[in-house]
């Protein structure tokens, strides 16, 4: 969204038969919908990606390459790719594979017993802390960073961005 914000062009891709209307985060965004169980949803998803500037992977870590997508079989179509990967714990450690939600990103970091007043129990935030503020600002940073960084270079490359400071 904050890319879009400020002028990228950029398509979202969503599950097919979900609804979506009403998603604030949609602003700015496209959107089509690929159905990523079948081999042509995962070709459509493929081109999109070797024609793009560059790719936010939200799933967690080795959800791209089951589906034949790794970042680095894409950036030998596209070697100008960046390849921005959003987890919650990051691509290594021993949470790589976990699943998560803001409230336990938050809590595992320590951020959360910081939320409240003092001797009492902390709250739950009213937004999404570890997902707008830990991940999301600091992937858009890192995208924009390796777009000046590609030209100098001419090359693409790989972000992995957290949404935890625990990797």
């Amino acid at each position: 969204m904050v890319l879009a914000d400020f002028g990228a062009k950029v398509i979202r891709v969503d599950r097919t038969k979900v609804f979506t209307t009403g998603d604030t985060l949609a602003r700015g965004k496209r959107s089509v919908a690929i159905n990523l169980k079948t081999a042509d949803g995962v070709a459509l998803l493929r081109r999109l990606c070797v024609q793009s500037d560059v790719v936010l992977e939200p799933y967690r870590k080795g959800v791209m390459e089951k589906l034949g997508l790794s970042p680095y079989e894409l950036l030998r179509e596209n070697p100008r790719l960046i390849f921005a990967r959003l987890t919650g714990y990051g691509q290594n450690g021993c949470y790589a594979t976990a699943a998560g939600h803001d409230i336990n990103y938050l809590a595992m970091s320590g951020l959360l017993s910081r939320l409240g007043r003092s001797g009492e129990k902390p709250y739950a935030p009213p937004i999404l802390i570890a997902d707008f503020a830990g991940g999301g600002l600091t992937c858009a940073l890192g995208i924009v960073l390796a777009l000046l960084e590609r030209t100098r270079s001419g090359k693409g490359q790989i972000i992995d961005a957290s949404m935890s400071l625990l990797t």
